[in-house]
């Protein structure tokens, strides 16, 4: 059976990727998250996704940021699998990366384990397990 639901938002790539899937597990190590050799997140509660055509990503869950270097965006995308994602900026000492994290706040059913969870884009932080 497949995991998610046709409705028309998904309809067009699930015509094209019947079993499209996106799998959530716990990562099971430490995680931390640096930019420019400051430490930005840190958490041992990490998820590990695996999505159809797409590369694995780390979601940590959202109390993991030092809030001191994010703020919110009115940025947004939407993915027809996990929903709606919001952006936030990060500012470390006098530079901003502008919308370096997602999270999805109201993810689909069939991903309800993202809520909560943010993702940091691997090609502009750094990112060490264990």
């Amino acid at each position: 059976m497949p995991q998610f639901k046709i409705i028309p938002s998904r309809e067009k790539t699930l015509a094209g990727i019947p079993d499209y899937t996106v799998g959530i597990e716990p990562l099971g190590q430490t995680v931390t998250i640096s930019y420019q050799g400051t430490l930005i997140a840190e958490t041992t509660e990490a998820l590990l996704v695996n999505e159809t055509k797409h590369n694995e990503v780390v979601y940590l869950p959202r109390a993991a940021m030092k809030p001191e270097h994010f703020t919110k965006t009115e940025h947004s995308t939407y993915c027809p699998f996990k929903g709606h994602a919001c952006y936030w900026n990060l500012i470390v000492s006098n530079t901003t990366e502008d919308n370096i994290v997602w999270s999805y706040e109201s993810p689909y059913d069939e991903v309800s384990e993202l809520k909560d969870f943010i993702a940091f884009y691997p090609n502009r932080t750094e990112m060490k397990l264990g």
